[in-house]
């Protein structure tokens, strides 16, 4: 079950949404350095993270699902924002390059299914990066926030579910090594907490970063050439002697 974008909004409207965008925004520029003129779709809850990576981007989208609810984005301009259902994208094949996941994935009812409609969209080569809680982090107990929301991942769950829809990870990474306490000292030393945490525990970081390009054709599995042949010998015609006797007698 989504949660609603109004409390979303208003998360993120927080002091502690605040510094959680921009420790998540720090860890995504450094897998997407710069998107110009690349087709960019943010889904789930991604307009937070949208403005500073579509600096450059020759086009920008943002879909919300229909269970969650939408607000225009960006705030002044064209609106941009969609509602959408993310199993079914209201776009044509192999259309996009970059797609970003963020408070999404975890509250799918079919996270297999909504990653094959994003590797349906996604051009040979696109990339997606998925923001999702980590199972082993203390974010993903903190209800109060949107990260304490829905089923937390593993990089072995997130591993599988890749592969599965026919993706292949490239790389990971970690964000949100602070605690989620909203009090003053926290929020002062959270970027300190932030670069010691990184380091020392990011098995316990708030949320893991996975990025992942499209695979076009399935792994052939390893016992593959141990396996029988799928196909029947032919039936081998007598010899032509023994055609020969039979008739005679």
């Amino acid at each position: 079950m989504y949660l609603d974008v109004v409390d979303l909004r208003a998360f993120y409207a927080e002091r502690l949404g605040e510094i959680a965008s921009r420790l998540i925004g720090a860890r995504l520029k450094k897998h997407w350095p710069s998107l110009a003129g690349e087709q960019l779709l943010g889904i789930g809850y991604a307009t937070p993270y949208l403005d500073d990576l579509a600096d450059g981007a020759a086009r920008t989208i943002a879909f919300m699902p229909e269970g969650q609810g939408v607000v225009n984005w960006p705030p002044d301009g064209l609106n941009a924002a969609a509602l959408v259902a993310t199993d079914v994208l209201p776009l044509p094949d192999a259309s996009i390059e970059r797609v970003l996941v963020v408070h999404s994935l975890e509250v799918a009812d079919n996270p297999r299914e909504q990653l094959r409609e994003i590797w349906r969209v996604l051009a040979p080569g696109g990339r997606v990066i998925l923001v999702v809680p980590n199972r082993r982090g203390i974010w993903a107990w903190a209800e109060k926030t949107p990260f304490g929301y829905g089923r937390p991942f593993t990089r072995g769950q997130l591993t599988a579910l890749l592969r599965e829809a026919m993706f292949s990870p490239l790389g990971w990474s970690e964000a949100l090594c602070v605690p989620p306490i909203a009090r003053r000292p926290w929020l002062r030393t959270g970027a300190n907490w932030e670069r010691v945490g990184v380091t020392l525990w990011p098995a316990f970081a708030g949320v893991i970063l996975v990025e992942a390009t499209k695979q076009l054709y399935r792994a052939i599995p390893a016992d593959a050439s141990r396996r029988k042949p799928a196909f029947r010998p032919a039936l081998v015609a007598p010899p032509a002697a023994a055609t020969r006797d039979s008739s005679e007698d």
